[in-house]
């Protein structure tokens, strides 16, 4: 092993073991502490944001890739030739490894800290850039691509994509979307959006969505911050989100009771656990509320919850759109349908790590707006529904009275 590749594994293990697996990335960042005026990289690394690190990672794996690419060469092939690496790139790969493995960088504020990297990171990562900066082959670049997407997709989404089970993080999102929207325990907003395929993979029209093009369905649920907390991408983009839901993990936990939120408050003589908002498109459930009504016929303290509901559930449309205009790609996603998922779910891991550690939000690409039929209720929900109309309405009364008697 060379030392670019050898230096290159130590600070990944560096990096590793000094991220403290008990510490949620997901909470605020705490401020720094005034007792001492530099802090080791131990400990900034384990409190720093954590994008930085993977674009940090994914640029440098790229460096050591093209340091090992064979220089073409005039030369007649022999049995005596030798592989010779580009000395630009080997040395990108090793400086920028040292300047984020010393105590200067580390003990910089975390403007400058953000901009010695965002400088080394500078050469982007298009597939154009990386096949320019990095003379590599195209088979190369789909090789790291479907490398890192997996990366993402497998091992870090149970990291950073994750139910909110602690009391903390539920007090935090609820009291967050109470004061967004008046409603209390709301914990969630739930959404489907279509991301477009390429139509020479599909036969049929069950993957048409109801825009006219060719997709698969994505369904999450983002928490006040847009960060999302549950993805699923199962079905065609000729799918409704009612039958999605249906067919998503998180519906089957929360069914049969393998995630059960232990924060429950009394709304009018009702016990009331942290539940999610969707629009009519989605099933009223006893974890899901939904409008009374798509077009304000409800009485005024219906109409009022309505509208402080569809509020709420703006934070998720807000995510989707951020998520589509930081990730360009799942405007006319380029990849096959076997591989679409998978994509999908890296670019929602990443949205994430972008928001956990407060990067700039770009544009946004909003859908156009939808109109979709009221979901329609199963058999084996009755119970669910039940339970869930009588907490609306006790929901809908108490935001009334309390909004009308200030």
């Amino acid at each position: 092993m060379d030392e670019s590749f050898m230096l290159m594994v130590s600070n990944l293990l560096h990096l590793h073991n000094s991220l403290d697996p008990s510490t949620s990335l997901l909470s605020s960042p705490s401020p720094p502490s005034s007792s001492s005026s530099t802090s080791s990289p131990s400990s900034l690394l384990s409190s720093s944001p954590p994008t930085p690190f993977l674009f940090f990672t994914l640029a440098s794996l790229l460096s050591y890739l093209a340091s090992q690419k064979k220089k073409p060469s005039t030369k007649p092939p022999s049995s005596t030739s030798t592989t010779t690496t580009n000395p630009e790139s080997s040395t990108f790969s090793v400086s920028a490894f040292r300047a984020l493995s010393t105590e200067h960088i580390w003990s910089l504020e975390a403007p400058l800290r953000d901009a010695q990297w965002r400088s080394i990171l500078a050469h982007g990562f298009s597939a154009k850039t990386l096949a320019s900066r990095y003379s590599l082959e195209p088979y190369l670049i789909s090789k790291i691509t479907n490398m890192v997407t997996r990366l993402l997709a497998t091992e870090l989404y149970p990291e950073f994509i994750k139910i909110p089970v602690s009391r903390r993080r539920l007090i935090e999102s609820t009291q967050a979307f109470e004061e967004l929207t008046s409603l209390p325990n709301m914990c969630g907003a739930i959404d489907g959006s279509p991301i477009k395929v390429k139509r020479g993979d599909i036969g049929g029209n069950m993957y048409e969505c109801r825009y006219g093009y060719s997709s698969v369905l994505l369904q999450v649920v983002a928490d006040h911050k847009k960060v999302f907390w549950d993805v699923c991408v199962k079905a065609p983009g000729g799918s409704d989100d009612a039958s999605h839901l249906r067919e998503s993990l998180l519906y089957n936990r929360l069914v049969s009771g393998d995630v059960v939120w232990d924060k429950v408050i009394n709304v009018r003589g009702h016990h009331v656990r942290p539940y999610i908002v969707g629009d009519w498109c989605y099933p009223l459930l006893s974890f899901l509320m939904t409008p009374f009504s798509p077009d304000g016929s409800g009485t005024p303290a219906q109409n009022l919850f309505d509208g402080m509901l569809m509020k709420g559930r703006s934070v998720v449309v807000d995510a989707i759109a951020l998520l589509k205009g930081r990730w360009k790609i799942l405007q006319d996603l380029n990849v096959g349908l076997t591989h679409a998922p998978q994509t999908i779910v890296a670019c929602c891991v990443l949205h994430n790590l972008c928001q956990i550690a407060r990067e700039p939000e770009p544009e946004t690409w909003k859908d156009p707006d939808e109109g979709g039929a009221p979901a329609r209720g199963l058999e084996n929900e009755k119970s669910f529904h039940y339970f869930g109309d009588s907490l609306r309405q006790a929901l809908a009364d108490d935001l009334h009275q309390r909004l009308s008697s200030r």
